[in-house]
């Protein structure tokens, strides 16, 4: 049975038992809503609802969001624990990386199957329930935007995301329902620790952009409630990107101009 509509808007967020997933949903708990956490893993989602029970109400589905039946199950356990749907925030995926020759069938499809095919399924769910005014935000990356190095199905994807997105804006912004995608540079998370601090990474990463600090989770968890935000009403379509100026500059530090070539 349909809860009545509850007067707190309503988010439903995947991936969100962990870095820029918990981020998103502190920053909307914080920002009035009450949250649908969908994850993997049922510890961290326990903790999460233990630690913003003081501001939001908090439902939690541990399902594999590649799973076919997740996205429906995950929209009706907002209907019925709310009665309503506000948000959908596609931030689960997958991290896989490797160039095209060494991309086998499975990991193609694995990625596929987390990062294209579960946000278009949640999307298409979400869609069925939702009001004018409501909005979906894609957490994609600045590899949609641009290629990246040994990227393969991971930039071909991301850039599929994008495509989506604009499908979604076009298709049903006039039933007042938006679309936008938040596009971050690499974030440091449990996912990207291991490879933080190499060579290779600073040169690429931190050489190569135009900006004093590093991105956090957080910064990207803003982004997205803007989105999602009256503030950010009249934004359609969009593809951000949260990167520091990666992606649409040609920067490169100091150490990087100054430092001497090894001859190959």
């Amino acid at each position: 049975m349909t809860r009545h509509a509850t007067d707190k808007p309503v988010v439903l967020i995947t991936g969100a038992s962990a870095g820029i997933g918990d981020a998103i949903a502190r920053r909307f708990a914080a920002g009035g809503f009450n949250i649908v956490a969908v994850a993997r893993r049922p510890q961290p989602l326990a903790r999460l609802v233990e630690s913003l029970s003081a501001i939001a109400e908090v439902k939690t589905m541990a399902a594999d969001v590649a799973a076919a039946d997740t996205p429906q199950r995950a929209v009706q356990l907002a209907m019925e624990s709310f009665g309503r749907l506000d948000c959908l925030v596609n931030n689960a995926g997958s991290g896989r990386w490797a160039p095209l020759h060494e991309t086998d069938d499975a990991m193609m499809n694995e990625v596929i199957d987390i990062s294209l095919k579960a946000p278009f399924r949640f999307s298409r769910e979400a869609l069925a329930v939702m009001k004018p005014g409501s909005s979906i935000i894609n957490v994609g990356s600045v590899y949609g935007l641009v290629g990246g190095l040994n990227g393969g199905i991971y930039c071909a994807v991301k850039a599929g995301m994008i495509g989506m997105t604009q499908a979604i804006a076009v298709q049903y912004g006039a039933n007042g329902i938006r679309a936008n995608v938040v596009a971050p540079g690499v974030i440091k998370t449990d996912m990207t620790k291991d490879f933080w601090d190499t060579a290779g990474f600073q040169r690429t990463n931190h050489e190569m952009t135009p900006f004093n600090r590093e991105g956090t989770v957080e910064d990207v968890a803003n982004a997205v409630h803007f989105l999602a935000s009256g503030e950010g009403s009249y934004i359609n379509g969009q593809t951000l990107a949260l990167d520091g100026g990666w992606s649409t500059t040609k920067f490169l530090s100091m150490d990087a101009l100054l430092a001497e070539r090894v001859p190959a």
